[in-house]
């Protein structure tokens, strides 16, 4: 059974994209058939995996839209043979009031996920393992696309202070697409990043976080670290970029854990 889930948290600078490429990365890098699913404007991930999204590329834009398939959009990503990428243009940044007058406005993106799944079969001869969605920094019809069509949501919290501002709202639009358009969806991992284990502050935000998601809560905590910084702008992944560094590792820990999170 395909996992697909939704990097998610409105509030911007927390690590989702970071978060996405680099779990990404260590489930192909462990023989997982993965597929990233870039749905920000900004393009961050589909730069980190190495993959083209300058304007007048198809991308997400054209498959919310109906203009394109996924199957016609996905690129290899050429750091990992078991990692594709569906990436995202400047386009995307109008979709949002698009897809306002569009029939099925918020089941676009689940309809092309379904229908990349038996393609990505024909095409590969096994399942894809796990497909991650990288939200944009809101709660517009962008992330509810990606809540409907996900099973889970991958929450990445910063440690740092108002870690939990905006949080309360994330969830209740989380319940809100469960309750109207998604039966399926749920809380699948929480995952704390920016981690100093030089400060307090870290030390009491992981506490209030574990107190407040309990077993949800991914036990790696990802270091705030310039190395894990440094390897978008190279158009890498940390494993690519620095295998060795404290980033890589705790990366590598936190999908072992998210895949034994089933």
């Amino acid at each position: 059974m395909t996992r697909i889930l939704a990097v998610a948290n409105q509030k911007g600078g927390v690590g989702k994209t970071t978060s996405t490429v680099n779990l990404a990365a260590a489930l192909a890098g462990a023989g997982h058939h993965v597929l990233v699913i870039d749905l920000d404007p900004q393009g961050n991930a589909s730069t980190a995996l190495g993959v083209e999204h300058h304007s007048g590329i198809p991308g997400t834009y054209e498959v919310l839209t109906d203009d394109a398939r996924l199957s016609d959009i996905v690129a290899a990503c050429p750091q990992n043979p078991y990692l594709w990428v569906a990436p995202a243009t400047i386009d995307l940044a109008g979709a949002e009031i698009e897809l306002v007058s569009l029939v099925a406005r918020e089941t676009r993106l689940a309809r092309a996920v379904t229908d990349y799944l038996d393609a990505h079969l024909l095409a590969q001869g096994r399942e894809l393992d796990y497909v991650l969605i990288d939200c944009p920094p809101s709660l517009g019809l962008l992330t509810i696309n990606a809540f409907v069509a996900a099973k889970e949501v991958l929450m990445p919290i910063q440690c740092e202070y108002y870690a939990l501002e905006g949080v309360s709202q994330l969830l209740r639009t989380i319940e809100l697409v469960k309750s109207h358009v998604n039966p399926q969806l749920r809380i699948g991992a929480v995952l704390m990043t920016m981690y100093d284990g030089r400060t307090r502050l870290s030390a009491q935000v992981v506490d209030e976080v574990r107190t407040h998601f309990g077993a949800l809560m991914l036990p790696t905590l990802i270091p705030r670290s310039v190395r894990l910084s440094e390897a978008p702008s190279f158009g890498q992944t940390i494993f690519a970029y620095d295998p060795e560094s404290a980033g890589a590792v705790a990366y590598r820990a936190a999908a072992h854990e998210l895949v034994a999170m089933t």
